[in-house]
């Protein structure tokens, strides 16, 4: 099946070539924000796979390179000359003129935070923003001399040229960042981009979406054949198992393995709720001892990631096979999934980590593969799940890893530590609901060390495990902020958390932002 469903990709698309940009997905969201679908691509992409999505417009990113150094990511100069509007945003704004004749040089002084500017030519871009703005701005380099073909558009006290476009050709260029909150009138001017420029339409909106994976659905699979969903009982499954059940009825059939490395009573969650509540024909694949058995002595996160997702497909299999008829199999892989595992237009991602439900399933698992929520970030997830008419406990359940605990519980699994960390992890989860930080926060979990350290308890010295609290704000799950919990609350988790769980002494919270970190520890 195709990443997108129907004719909404292929109608309009805005690819972002992405120079390294820690903005990149913002920029993403902000065009799907505008109704307008944006994929990110490598900065190499060729003319060739642009013109096979048929592209509206093209958006050029900011990135910490210098043009002239060596290694330093360029576009081809054959992008130029399809004719298609681009937007050159800081680096991208850099590099693109460089490509066609101005020259770009380090600035007298750097630009970082936010900058007065001041438009001197309110043209298509930048029509409708006030002559005297704010912007936010990040570089030391500028284009310092404008070829002949380049018009200027406005200018801050130490950057002459700030914003820019061709004579001839549909490009515009800005040193300032338009897509962060600290640009005041960011959202106007990718109106402007996106609407008078581009000339497109406004088509992705998540009920058209929905529409079309379910006509889509329908369309490809026959009326004797099943489809087969894993189910986790996270928001990016449920949703899944919601669609296609709307599309095929009862030829959809769930499959749950219990793993032995879910959160405390999943299993019953995801059972009353699925078998019981929303009648889904459910099976429950009791499969823990097997999981633990083979994670026995690993403590490398990704051998664990490989365990996890082999062992995972080995059961899904041998459920799989009894069950007649069934020819697809649906999976919940979301966008950033799709990015981080390097299998996206943007291929030069780093592999950050294995994904078991992303180019894991062998061939000779014998299915074709329906993942309808391949394009689409975590954010819109719930809005299909919200538009499929899911409780809201579920639209609005926080992430869960496909490795489950295994990635919570470093260094190696053992039953002992994992009962440990779901006790822990259970009360994090209960403060934070009985406060009403859950809505607030996008993730939040406890995490086991694979450290002890020494304590007093009554009147004697104990050497016992550490726990780490992690909880995060996000949009999209490509950045992430770590949450500012009131520190009474912290206390009330640590101080339970440290009574209530034998074997810990010790409560730490974790307060990395991604990057540099990742959301999960492992």
């Amino acid at each position: 099946m195709s990443s997108l469903a129907g004719s909404i990709e292929k109608s309009e698309t805005i690819v972002i070539l992405d120079f390294g940009s820690q903005y990149a997905q913002l920029i993403a969201r902000r065009v799907r924000d505008s109704g307008v679908y944006s994929v990110l691509a490598r900065p190499d992409v060729s003319a060739d796979e642009l013109k096979e999505i048929n592209v509206k417009g093209l958006i050029f990113t900011g990135g910490p390179s210098s043009v002239y150094e060596e290694g330093a990511p360029k576009c081809r100069a054959e992008i130029l000359d399809l004719g298609v509007p681009i937007l050159g945003i800081c680096y991208g704004m850099q590099i693109s003129a460089h490509l066609m004749g101005s020259k770009v040089d380090s600035g007298e002084s750097r630009e970082y935070g936010r900058t007065a500017l001041r438009i001197t030519e309110p043209d298509g871009l930048l029509k409708n923003i006030p002559t005297e703005t704010t912007v936010w701005m990040s570089h030391g380099d500028q284009v310092r001399t404008l070829g002949d073909d380049f018009v200027p558009l406005a200018a801050t006290p130490t950057c002459p040229i700030a914003a820019v476009k061709h004579k001839t050709r549909p490009f515009y260029g800005v040193q300032f960042h338009p897509e962060v909150t600290h640009t005041p009138h960011g959202g106007e001017i990718f109106t402007n981009f996106l609407f008078d420029i581009c000339q497109c339409n406004g088509l992705w909106k998540m009920s058209s979406f929905v529409d079309a994976v379910v006509a889509d659905v329908q369309s490809q699979v026959g009326p004797d054949e099943k489809v087969i969903c894993g189910l986790s009982g996270g928001v990016d499954s449920s949703v899944v198992a919601a669609m296609l059940h709307k599309a095929v009825g009862d030829r959809l059939e769930c499959i749950f393995v219990d793993n032995g490395l879910l959160r405390m009573n999943e299993v019953e969650l995801v059972e009353s709720t699925f078998k019981d509540h929303f009648k889904l024909n459910l099976t429950t694949v009791r499969a823990a001892d097997e999981f633990l058995g083979k994670l026995a002595g690993v403590a490398e996160p990704q051998e664990k990631r490989r365990i996890i997702g082999h062992t995972f497909i080995d059961m899904f299999k041998a459920e799989a096979g009894h069950i007649e008829n069934a020819r697809y199999l649906a999976q919940g892989t979301l966008y950033p999934d799709v990015i981080e595992s390097g299998h996206s237009l943007a291929g030069t991602a780093a592999n950050i980590k294995l994904h078991h439900n992303v180019g894991g399933l062998p061939e000779q698992l014998g299915f074709e593969l329906i993942e309808p929520l391949r394009d689409l970030f975590k954010d819109e997830v719930r809005q299909v799940g919200e538009l499929l008419g899911l409780p809201e406990h579920l639209v609005w359940r926080h992430p869960f890893p496909g490795p489950g605990l295994a990635v919570r519980c470093l260094g190696e699994v053992t039953l002992e530590k994992l009962d440990i960390l779901r006790r822990a992890d259970n009360i994090f989860l209960e403060e934070i609901v009985a406060n009403n930080l859950y809505r607030q926060t996008s993730q939040t979990f406890a995490v086991i060390l694979p450290v002890q350290s020494v304590g007093v308890m009554g009147d004697g010295r104990t050497y016992e495990n550490v726990v780490a609290l992690r909880s995060v704000d996000t949009k999209d799950f490509m950045t992430a902020d770590w949450s500012r919990i009131p520190y009474d609350i912290l206390a009330t988790v640590s101080n339970r958390i440290i009574n209530e769980v034998r074997g810990v002494n010790r409560v730490v919270y974790d307060i990395s932002s991604k990057p540099p970190a990742t959301i999960e520890w492992e």
